[in-house]
């Protein structure tokens, strides 16, 4: 007899399962009473322990000794996925080490039920990459491997936007026309669907690379990498010519699922030649200093946190880990400024969906917004410009793929 089937929610920055209990479909706690887990791994070297979610979070906060990784669903479908890295004494790919994630996922939920989960429905964004459909098909079978590797014998893919749809199916008459907007932390994807409650029928799907970290990694460039040299000029080794720092290490450092990579000899020698040849040093020892003291992962969190603070009113990014004191301004109109083009494409993407169906985006009654980055301000002004009679809906932002996949479960396999 086969075991019982888990629905996940394989998020960027978060993930959570669940399963339909008593009809209804249910989040099971994974971490204490929280029904989502940080899609997030800390290797202790001291330790020799691999820790998951928020206490890998704070394994990094404390300053512990390893090497931390979040958005590992950005790798997928890239070279990445399947070269080995030395972590504790073990040669491991990210097939391994998402796996070792998943596998965490499984055991505590089967904890939670006493069941047996050995097949999964997993949540896939529309596009795992955009424009490149060879890469698409590679990531979704680099993310069916890493189910094998956590456990699973088998695994079914549900788009999340699906997933989403059928989850909140309820809140639509019967002459609705809705528009799932689900920007997530790596993709954002759009469904176009009618339902009555408890059958959905989806009308149009479309999405695009772009996601919450791509709006941390806009941020950061914009605000905050100026201070560690982007954009300065660097003095030539010889004469008094200058040319600007290159900027594939800020990018890198901007980036969550590239910053693991940048702690090497080699780029450290690279900062540490460009600060001594630096027009203003300063600002490249900071970089220099990021890259020796593994600050990448503490300037992310607080670059993050200054953007959903400056979705509502002016803040500012906290740079203390170099400089007691120092920060820098993030206000609500520079956040709009560095998202502008992002707010574009968003637009241009559902507006290819609504028109895919054959409707228009004067006909859509409904906008639902799901994921944590859909409540981003740049989304809301994008959608509601585009769809100026909908009606918003964002009380399951952040529950409904999961409660989606959850509803899945019940399904013939």
């Amino acid at each position: 007899m086969p075991g019982s089937v888990l629905g996940v929610d394989f998020g960027t920055s978060n993930t959570a399962v669940g399963l339909m209990r008593d009809g209804m479909p249910t989040l099971l706690p994974v971490e204490g009473a929280e029904t989502t887990l940080p899609t997030a791994v800390f290797f202790d070297f001291d330790a020799r322990a691999v820790r998951y979610g928020r206490a890998a979070n704070q394994e990094l906060f404390d300053g512990s000794y390893g090497r931390y990784m979040r958005a590992l669903k950005s790798i997928l479908g890239t070279s990445l996925m399947h070269e080995k890295r030395g972590l504790m004494g073990q040669r491991l790919t990210f097939v391994d080490i998402i796996g070792h994630f998943l596998r965490h996922l499984k055991t505590q939920a089967e904890a939670q039920t006493g069941q047996t989960f050995d097949r999964a429905v997993s949540g896939r964004p529309v596009h795992f990459h955009s424009g490149d459909p060879t890469r698409d098909a590679k990531a979704q079978e680099d993310l069916r491997a890493c189910y094998a590797a956590a456990g699973f014998k088998d695994v079914r893919f549900v788009p999340e936007p699906v997933a989403a749809a059928r989850a909140n199916a309820a809140v639509l008459g019967s002459d609705a026309l809705g528009l799932i907007v689900d920007i997530g932390g790596g993709t954002s994807d759009f469904t176009l669907f009618t339902g009555d409650g408890s059958n959905v029928d989806i009308l149009s799907t479309g999405g695009i690379r772009l996601g919450g970290t791509d709006f941390d990694r806009l941020v950061s460039l914009d605000h905050v990498m100026p201070q560690l040299g982007k954009g300065t000029d660097v003095r030539h080794s010889f004469g008094d010519a200058t040319h600007l720092a290159p900027n594939a290490v800020f990018a890198d450092l901007a980036t969550w699922a590239k910053i693991p990579f940048l702690y090497t000899k080699d780029t450290l020698r690279q900062a540490q030649d460009l600060a001594r040849h630096a027009v203003e040093p300063a600002k490249l020892t900071r970089l220099a200093q990021a890259i020796e003291e593994e600050l990448g992962h503490d300037l992310a969190f607080a670059v993050e946190a200054a953007k959903i603070a400056a979705n509502t009113k002016d803040s500012q990014v906290d740079m203390g880990m170099f400089e007691k004191g120092l920060t820098v301004p993030l206000t609500t109109a520079a956040l709009a400024a560095s998202l502008a083009d992002q707010g574009t494409r968003l637009t241009e993407e559902a507006y290819a969906t609504i028109t895919r169906a054959g409707h228009t985006t004067d006909n859509v009654t409904h906008l639902i917004f799901v994921g944590g980055s859909s409540l981003m301000s740049v989304v809301e002004t994008a959608m509601t410009a585009l769809c100026p009679n909908a009606h918003l809906h964002r009380g399951a932002a952040l529950t409904a793929i999961g409660d989606g996949l959850a509803l899945a479960t019940a399904d013939p396999f």
